[in-house]
């Protein structure tokens, strides 16, 4: 059987990437090790878009931490009406919105939300990480921040809306990145300046793929730190604040 499945000439570089490369082949196929691998890739990201979002278990997590948080919900009511309605997952259904103006919140700088987007598995396994990173990272500064804004199916541009009610100057989205078939479990951080209903994407950054096995999370609340400073200087996020943040700290775990 081994004469039949061969492998690929370039298969010693597999070892410097997740992608699919160097699978080898049996005849004019994948061999079955690589056809099996790559459906066992394929179900993983599928179960990571329909996974539950825990929020009462990080509300928990994060009481621990000593951090109040709110959940709130999308207008999408369920996980079906959120994949093929993406606009029901940008803005906060009536329920929630009354919610967010009972708080009463006082300006601050910063609201983080925590979204589960196209991968909860991702909300659920990296979010309370990368928010100790984010306290480590602005300890000692004079940065305020509001409670936190967990929100079950939410997109991106309902960090407009939550920021604007919440008073903040900048909002920071945790969300589920869309599933790879080598990244499940994939989280991104959106930072918007001034939020407000109406934003576009072009006027946010995005910090992407923070996972164990791509960008730390203590690197991406560098990043996070680093692009809030700049933008406090010239107002702005998006296309107008580039990250030159690499090489200017070393970042060591």
């Amino acid at each position: 059987m081994n004469n039949i499945s061969k492998k690929d000439v370039w298969h010693y570089l597999k070892k410097h990437t997740d992608a699919r490369i160097a699978q080898g082949r049996t005849g004019n196929s994948l061999p079955t090790n690589a056809l099996l691998d790559f459906n066992l890739s394929h179900a993983l990201a599928r179960d990571a878009i329909y996974e539950n979002f825990q929020v009462e278990t990080l509300q928990k997590k994060l009481e621990n931490l000593k951090l109040n948080a709110q959940i709130v919900h999308s207008k999408a009511k369920d996980k079906a009406t959120y994949l093929l309605n993406p606009n029901f997952g940008r803005e906060l259904c009536e329920e929630s919105k009354i919610k967010i103006h009972t708080l009463n919140e006082n300006e601050k700088d910063i609201c983080i939300i925590i979204s589960d987007g196209l991968s909860a598995t991702a909300a659920n396994s990296h979010s309370l990480s990368v928010i100790q990173a984010i306290q480590n990272e602005f300890l000692n500064t004079a940065y305020t921040f509001s409670n936190i804004v967990l929100v079950r199916q939410g997109r991106v541009a309902i960090s407009d809306e939550i920021g604007e009610l919440m008073k903040c100057r900048f909002s920071v989205l945790l969300i589920g990145e869309r599933p790879g078939l080598s990244s499940p479990d994939s989280l991104g951080i959106y930072l918007t300046y001034n939020p407000r209903v109406g934003r576009t994407d072009a006027e946010r950054n995005c910090i992407s793929n923070i996972r164990p096995q791509g960008l730390s999370y203590k690197e991406a609340a560098y990043k996070l730190k680093w692009l809030i400073l700049e933008a406090d200087k010239i107002k702005a996020t998006g296309v107008l604040l580039k990250d030159e943040s690499s090489g200017r700290k070393e970042i060591s775990e």
